[in-house]
Order: structure tokens, then sequence, then C-alpha cells
């Protein structure tokens, strides 16, 4: 198969940022959505910079050729995506310049620079700086010829020249480099007679940067910011203890080469030759812009309160439908399963189930897979909680969830200490499953409670993220359920599944199975049909399969957030494949497939994208949902989204993203607004049929007198 047919990987990543950063472009957008948007292109580069320009490095000074599927060569890789990098970059700082600052400035959000300060803010500045900045930070002299600093990655940091010396007639440059690093806010707040006013903190060091060189002529003072590489991970056949060789990493992580360099355009060429020396990178890592530095410090400015008018509605979280938080979960489940779609339905269920469970006197265990959670989480105390109560509670803490490493240590270590069995994962391969076990002994035996999943036990980020919880106590998943927990947790060897389907041992071959089903139909002329969501689409095996389906006619629509190396509507290969991409205020995160299957859909939610990683070197997951009418509701998220016309953009053969619009005499529909409005209806409606129970106030019972 022609090479030609795959996009690479890196440069589908980089068209996904670009597709986030239109939102910033887009006008209809109000103001400080816009500038949210900024900062999620920045911050998305950096994780992209980290991880994988961090292993094109690595690849490249390995001396590695081995070509990717799109026939690029690890060199040509990174000089292609450094090109289009820099392209997207010089783009964003375009629409910040060009755009949102002028629209900031008279919305009365006011970057005060010290030039433009008046003597009042300065007075304001000086006295901030003595108090709190000048006693935390400390510049260090650095040798260009000396060893690679360990200055911290993505911090900010400032390159201080200092006027040249002669010494035994040689010509010494002195440089130092301050490290704006601690408890420290990006942006001072100024007074300012009407609006907000602030100045980023770099500036404020340099106007005070004589308190640190007294005694010296002061050349230059360069913000500069580096990226190291995070790429690395534990050598497991010789990781006797998990937790300390993760510990290790993260370490390495901090003194790992550099592979980028943000500074600004102002710096004098001498400035960036300094750099490149110091940090041992070439011209292509040096990535010059007009400043700031660092757009993903601009979420505070974003979230100022007092601006309600320049952001998007709230769209709070729906109360569950028809699950009443106040009474038992588990009566509610046992009566039928239930489906909620985060965030538009509230994620406080999943919460209340495992609380609940922690205070139950018939629950005997729990057992639970957290690949991510949130710094405070609920969940892990209510683990705790039913730990000390005697309960048995068994969790699987994977410490190799990337940039999650030290949280999942911390809270392990948490766990352990309550009497909570904790389980590091599984040797050789990531565990990404979602999954939630409750066992409870009842008058009619032990029963298993089930949460599925498609998103991580992080109640914040189930507020940003849309995902699928299903619910259901059905016998058949939870012996699955028990085997694939026991399966990962001890030497039990994999158990033949009724229902569920593993990773990495029987996910990819269900899904070669679903999609051979259909092209066998279509062979046979009849309708067949596949539709599928997730963020990511790389693994070659699936995108050659789904070729051999369109060939054979089978009608394929795919709503794929992020990375997408199949290229659609090449004629006699992919004519019959739509993929669409959704950004909007929410990041798609769900994973349904669904397949047409003869009339009789099978639907299933899943942990895992069609990944070669996912499928191969991670333990997944992926549930049927049966249920006709919690099947017609995955199905109707995905026709819904396959419908939008606002947010949503198609790959077309050119290998492109275009914007869908309406066409003539056709509605907007967005997506995400529609999902959110129905919740809430749903909400409503399951509000006022709740039957009002009223409760007289009684008379206090008197002492009766013989």
């Amino acid at each position: 198969m022609s090479r030609a047919q795959f996009i690479n990987r890196e440069s589908s990543w980089l068209d996904f940022n670009n597709r986030v950063l239109e939102e910033a472009q887009d006008a209809q957008n109000p103001l400080l959505e816009r500038l949210k948007f900024i900062a999620i292109t920045s911050n998305n580069l950096d994780e992209f910079f980290m991880v994988r320009m961090g292993s094109l490095h690595f690849l490249q000074g390995s001396g590695r050729t081995q070509r990717d599927p799109s026939g690029l060569s690890p060199a040509e890789q990174l000089r292609g995506a450094s090109e289009k990098a820099k392209e997207l970059v010089k783009n964003q700082y375009s629409c910040f310049h060009e755009e949102i600052k002028p629209a900031m400035n008279e919305a009365g959000i006011l970057r005060i620079t010290p030039e433009s300060a008046n003597q009042e803010q300065r007075r304001q500045l000086q006295t901030l700086f003595e108090n709190e900045l000048a006693p935390t930070l400390t510049p260090a002299a650095v040798n260009e010829d000396g060893p690679v600093p360990s200055y911290p990655n993505l911090a900010l940091q400032l390159l201080v020249r200092l006027k040249d010396v002669t010494k035994d007639k040689k010509r010494q440059q002195r440089l130092a480099i301050l490290p704006i690093i601690g408890d420290i806010d990006r942006f001072i707040s100024l007074r300012v007679k009407e609006g907000y006013g602030y100045m980023a903190v770099e500036d404020v060091i340099a106007m005070h940067i004589q308190h640190y060189f007294p005694s010296d002529d002061v050349l230059e003072v360069v913000p500069f910011r580096i990226t190291r590489n995070a790429d690395m991970a534990v050598s497991e056949d010789e990781a006797l203890d998990l937790v300390t060789q993760m510990d290790a990493v993260l370490s390495e992580r901090k003194v790992s080469d550099c592979v980028r360099i943000e500074l600004l355009d102002n710096a004098t060429l001498v400035a960036e030759r300094s750099l490149r020396k110091i940090f041992s990178v070439s011209e292509r890592e040096i990535y010059r812009v007009t400043g700031p530095l660092n757009f993903g410090d601009y979420f505070s400015i974003a979230g100022l309160p007092g601006y309600d008018h320049l952001r998007q509605e709230e769209w709070p979280p729906c109360p569950a439908e028809k699950m009443d938080l106040s009474k038992s979960i588990f009566d509610q489940i046992t009566t039928s399963p239930r489906l909620f779609h985060h965030p538009y339905d509230s994620f406080d269920p999943v919460v209340k189930m495992i609380e609940q469970a922690a205070e139950d006197p018939q629950v005997i265990a729990i057992k639970q897979i957290l690949y991510r959670t949130s710094k405070n989480s609920p969940i892990v105390t209510a683990l705790m909680r039913a730990a000390e109560k005697g309960k048995s509670v068994t969790v699987i803490v994977e410490l190799k969830a990337r940039f999650d490493e030290a949280r999942n240590i911390e809270w392990a270590r948490s766990m352990e200490q309550a009497g909570v069995q904790v389980i590091y994962g599984v040797k050789g391969f990531k565990t990404h499953a979602k999954l939630l076990i409750i066992v409870r002994r009842e008058p009619g035996g032990i029963r298993r409670y089930l949460h599925l999943g498609t998103g991580n036990y992080n109640e914040g980020t189930a507020k940003l993220y849309t995902d699928i919880s299903y619910l259901t106590c059905d016998p058949d998943l939870g012996i699955d359920a028990s085997m694939f927990f026991n399966t990962i947790t001890g030497f039990s060897q994999p158990q033949t599944f009724r229902r569920l389907a593993a990773a990495p041992l029987t996910l990819r071959d269900t899904l070669l199975q679903m999609i051979d089903g259909e092209i066998e139909r279509a062979k046979q002329g009849q309708k067949a049909h596949i539709r599928a969501k997730f963020n990511s689409l790389a693994d070659t095996v699936m995108i050659k399969e789904l070729y051999r389906a369109s060939k054979a006619g089978v009608k394929i629509e795919l709503l794929v957030r992020g990375v997408c190396c199949l290229h659609p509507g090449i004629r006699g290969l992919s004519e019959n494949i739509r993929v669409v991409s959704i950004v909007d205020r929410f990041l798609e995160h769900s994973r349904i497939f669904w397949f047409r299957h003869g009339g009789n859909p099978r639907v299933f939610i899943a942990s895992a994208d069609w990944m070669t990683r996912n499928l191969d070197k991670r333990v997944e997951l992926m549930t049927p949902v049966d249920e006709p009418a919690l099947r017609e509701e995955l199905e109707h998220i995905l026709e819904t989204g396959l419908k939008d016309n606002v947010k949503a953009r198609e790959l077309k053969s050119d290998g492109f993203y275009h914007r869908i619009r309406p066409q003539e005499n056709e509605k907007p529909l967005r997506s995400q607004e529609i999902l959110y409005k129905e919740s809430q209806a749903r909400s409503n409606r399951s509000n006022r049929s709740r039957r009002t129970t009223f409760e007289p106030h009684r008379p206090r019972k008197r002492n009766s007198k013989k």
C-alpha cells in the first residue's frame, strides 16, 4: 500500500492545534473565550514539544532512519514539524496582537509596560519588588562553555547580559540567568482609572534588575523559556521498585535535553547565540516571538471576575435525569442501568456512587482503576474512608500516566497508609481502562455494581471533557469485569470474556471482526455502515481495514477530534469515508463505536482510541451498550456531531480541514449546544415529574399527668 495514503502524525496533530487556534481567530466568539483558546494552543504546544518533538529528537540523535507510514524519516518529520509549528506560532501571535489585544484594551483590560507605567504605578511596583520579588528570586552566573544548567522546564527565565570585562588580555562575556520560580503570579494587578491593569512579572523584574547588579552595567535583559524532552519512561525490566524508578524519571526530566527555546524577537543575536550555546541547541530550536512568552498564563486573565459579558454563557452540568442522589444509587441502578453524557450531565452520580459505597454496610469490596484524578479528589478520599471502615479496597494506580506521575505517587502512598491495597499498574503496559466494581452482599446474594466509562475519575475535567459513564449491575458484565481486574492484579491467565473486550487481548480483534462483518454485508448487497468517535486514529492496521471497507462499499463516518492519519476521499480507496473534527468549548473525549450490523446495531463505548499504543501497548476496555434506550442515546450523540455545521471541520481529499458552514436554507446546528439544551430539558422534565411530598408539622408530645 502506498505510503502517500497515510497522513503524518505530527502534521495531523499540528493541524488539530491550528483548529483550536481558529477558535481564537473567530470574531464571533466572545473576547475572553478567544483569549482562552490562545492559552489552550500554547499549553498544547508545550506538551507537543516535550513529548512528540522530544521523541523525534531522540530518534534523530540515535541515528535511526526508519520511515513512518507517511514515508518520512525522523529527520524529515522533525524538520517538517518545526516549520509547521513556527508558522502556527506566528499566526498565534498575529491573532493576539492584531485582534485580541486591541479588543482587550478597548474593553479596559490593559497591559501596562515599563514605558507606559505612571508614577503611582511605579511606586506600587517598587514596593512589590522589594517586599516580594527581591527576597525570593536569585540570579546565578552562567558560563557558555560550562555544563548545561539544570534550570526548570517551561519556567519563565531572564538572561542578563552584563558589560564585558578584560581578563588576562582576553575579553570575557558575563552572563547571569534569573529563573522566575516559586509561588509568584505571572501578572501583577495595577491600579488604573477604569478597568483592569496588569504588568507581566518579567517586566517588573527587568525594571529593577539593577538591584541584583548594583555595580555593573546591564546591557540586556532577555526573557526566555526552555522546553525539555519529557519522552522518557521507566526501564521496567530493571524496576524492582516502580515508585523509586518513577521518581528517578521525574528527576531525569528536570535535566533532560532542551528541544525548544522561546525568546522575544527584540533579543540581540549575541543573546540568542549565548542561549544556543548554553543549552546546546541549533537555530531550528529557537522560537522568536513578539511576546509575551507563554500564553498559557493568560487563563488567569480570561477568568477575570467582572467580565462575564466577554465570556460565553455558563453551561453548568445538569442534574442527572431520573437519578436521586439523596437515595441509594444501587437501588436505582438495580431498577435500570444509567448512561450519562458528561459534562452535559453531572458527574455527581459517579462520585456519589463511590461515597455511598464507602458508607454502605452491605458493600464488602471496592475495586477501581485510577489513571488520572484531581488534586483534592473526593473519590480517593472515599476509597480511603472505605478501607478505614474495614472494606476490602483494591486500587490500580497507573504511575506511568504522563505528567500525572507525581500526583499519582502521592495518592498511592496516602491510600496505602489508609489500608487500601494498591497495585502499580501492569509491567510493560499502561493501565488506561476506566472501571469501578462495587461488590455488595444483598439478600439475594452477591451483586456487582459497575461504572464503565470513557474518561478519567476526575471531577474537575469531567466539567470540561465530553465523556460517557455507564452504570450497570448486569451479571455478565460484572463477571467479565471481575475476571479482567483479577487478570491485571494477579497472575491469573486471561479468560474468555462474555461481553467485554480488552486490550491488548481481544479489543483489536473484536473491532476487526465488526468491520469485517460490515464488509461482508456490503459484498452481499446489504446496507453496511460504520460510525465511530474517538480522539485519534493512527493505527495503520485499523486504517487499512477501513480502506478495505470503503472499497467494499461500506459507508464510514468518523468523528476524530485530533490526530487522523487516514486520508479520506481518495477515489478507489477512501471515497466512502467522511472525517469530521469538532472543536468547541468542551474537549471532545468520548469514544463511541457504532456498527449497523444488518439493521440490529451494535454500539460500544471504550477507553481506547484507534492507535497502536492503545490497542497493543495499553490495558483498555470496550463495553457493549445493548439496552435499546441507552443505545439510541449513543446513536444520537454520533448523529448530532456529524450534523454540526458551526464548530465542525471536515478533512477533505486535499489533506486539509475545511470549516463546515450551513448550506442555503439550512439552519445552523452547533452539536455541543444542542446536546446541552437537550440535557437541560431532560433534567427539567425529571424535576417536574418528581412527586412533591408534604410533611406536616406535628405537635410535640406532652407528658400526661395523673
